[in-house]
């Protein structure tokens, strides 16, 4: 509970929801539902834009169901968009700080009344389990006042640094961080809002002007991030919105030289992709990259067996395994591992998979046809070369005809050197591996490319064993609520190590609207 007696949503305590929550969604879906097929348009400076190309915006649980129709942006679109945020950020710039607050602040209260509406949009989007997808509002919400509380609790980032000694006269010197211009914010699917407006609020606050470009899969979702703003009373041309294809307008906007700063969230390629034709500017250009993540769970011979099963199930199948902090590989000491993979399978086997938007569902269909086919082609693999012990086949028969569902996969015996131990696969399928002492299982756990979470269950010894090993960005130890997913602004923070990310700095953390802003030094010279 919050401070003033109500529930206070988070990934931590979505499991046990109150009965309002429910009441209030399926209320929200049914008006959502009575507004499926209509057509959105983008919003640059401060108008409704529309292409001359459209897309559709379909239900991955029923691909019959198109939920509406967007604008495929291109050049003319970007140039628009570019044009509009390089106008209005002098303008922004030279708003105070107080008062970009205040609009962000208000962004998240209009935001907070419409929670449950937006987080039915999440659902059929991205086929998330109900509170999953209000959980993803809810966080986006709480980014947006985070960063503003990071604004105010250090004045504006402005501060005095030391006087320089001088005979005769008086010398100050004052340090102030200042945005950096057009940002860019490149969302993908999986937390269309918080991946979205998270990033897009940061660079608000700190200054800058935004153009958010989210993923083609979910396009409405980031439309009502641009309803929020509006109503709060964004400036024109301070917050643009456009849809279409990252192969065309994505990449129009990447290559002009009127950005000055990019966030992208997404794969390894292509965010390394972009840090190169980036990285071909005049000069150099902040780059903030949130990547991918082959994120582990270890588990000790002495550890909570119970715990650790409930975690590595809630984090291996959350969102269909459609996560960057998703469990997708466990490392389990020999003595336990009998009796913890029985547990594992029995309590996948009892997963409920169906329409995301009902209320006892927890695997909803992965997002699209490409993740389907992924998903059958990974599970070939793993039928050939390891044992599956659940899953490894896609529903295709009665109520999953229409949709792209995917049993919840547990796989053992795959041999050490095999590329599923190496390779994000995105799609709800994890490895399980039999090791003979800790110091094998941190060995697998750090060869890897990726650095983003992970997960230990074991001793508080152990545990503190685990945090000076790991090479990861996110650590959670003996937590039933999911062993390598579930972060929070201001509880914790998420970012990685290696390849899963470029700043060093955790999203919704003490140093990350920072990133957002570069410093200038102001030395005051007066005589006296």
């Amino acid at each position: 509970m919050s401070a003033d007696g109500t529930f206070k949503l988070t990934y931590g305590n979505m499991f046990n929801p109150p009965e309002e929550l429910h009441t209030a969604y399926d209320q929200a879906l049914a008006e959502v539902r009575s507004r499926l097929g209509l057509e959105h348009a983008m919003f640059i400076d401060g108008k409704d834009v529309f292409a001359e190309q459209k897309f559709e915006d379909r239900n991955p649980a029923n691909t019959e169901e198109v939920l509406g129709i967007f604008q495929k942006g291109g050049l003319k679109e970007a140039e628009m968009a570019l044009n509009a945020a390089r106008k209005a950020f002098p303008m922004w710039n030279r708003t105070k700080w107080q008062d970009r607050v205040a609009i962000v602040r208000k962004a998240a209260e209009i935001m907070d009344r419409r929670t449950f509406e937006m987080g039915v949009v999440v659902g059929m989007e991205v086929g998330k389990n109900r509170m999953e997808a209000v959980g993803d509002v809810a966080e986006t919400a709480d980014l947006w006042r985070y960063s503003c509380d990071r604004m105010e609790a250090n004045n504006g980032f402005i501060a005095e640094m030391g006087r320089d000694p001088l005979t005769g006269f008086f010398s100050t010197n004052t340090s102030v961080l200042l945005p950096y211009g057009v940002w860019v914010v490149i969302s993908p699917f999986n937390f269309p809002a918080a991946l979205s407006g998270g990033p897009t609020g940061a660079a608000l606050v700190a200054g800058n002007t935004v153009i958010l470009k989210p993923a083609t899969d979910t396009p409405w979702t980031s439309r009502l991030i641009a309803e929020c703003l509006r109503e709060a009373g964004i400036p024109d041309g301070v917050f643009n919105y456009v849809s279409g294809p990252g192969s065309s307008l994505g990449q129009a906007i990447i290559e002009s030289s009127q950005v000055d700063g990019i966030t992208f969230t997404g794969s390894y390629d292509v965010g390394m992709k972009i840090f190169r034709d980036f990285g071909l500017g005049r000069w150099v250009r902040p780059t903030i990259l949130e990547l991918g993540g082959k994120n582990p769970a270890i588990v000790s011979r002495h550890a909570n067996l119970e715990d650790a099963a409930i975690g590595i199930v809630r984090s291996s199948f959350g969102l269909q395994g459609q996560k960057c902090s998703a469990c997708s590989r466990v490392f389990i000491e020999e003595p336990v591992y009998d009796q913890l993979v029985d547990r594992l399978v029995a309590l996948t086997n009892k997963l409920t998979i169906g329409n995301p938007t009902d209320r006892s569902v927890y695997l909803g269909p992965v997002v699209n046809k490409s993740s389907y086919r992924d998903y059958q082609n990974f599970s070939a693999e793993l039928h050939q070369h390891g044992k599956v012990l659940t899953g490894g086949k896609v529903l295709s028969e009665g109520e999953y005809a229409s949709g792209y569902f995917c049993a919840p996969t547990l796989a053992a015996d795959l041999p050490e050197e095999h590329h599923l131990w190496q390779d994000e696969m995105f799609v709800p399928i994890t490895t399980i591996a039999r090791v003979k002492n800790l110091d094998e299982a941190m060995r697998r756990a750090n060869d890897v490319a990726y650095g983003l979470t992970a997960g230990f269950y074991g001793t508080e010894e152990e545990v503190e064993w685990f945090y000076d090993h790991i090479e990861a960005g996110v650590t959670y130890a003996n937590r039933p609520q999911g062993v390598t997913t579930g972060a929070w602004p201001g509880f914790q923070p998420f970012g990685g190590w290696k390849g899963s990310g470029s700043s060093g700095k955790n999203a919704g953390g003490l140093h990350y609207l920072q990133l957002y802003m570069h410093e200038q030094i102001r030395t005051h010279v007066k005589r006296i």
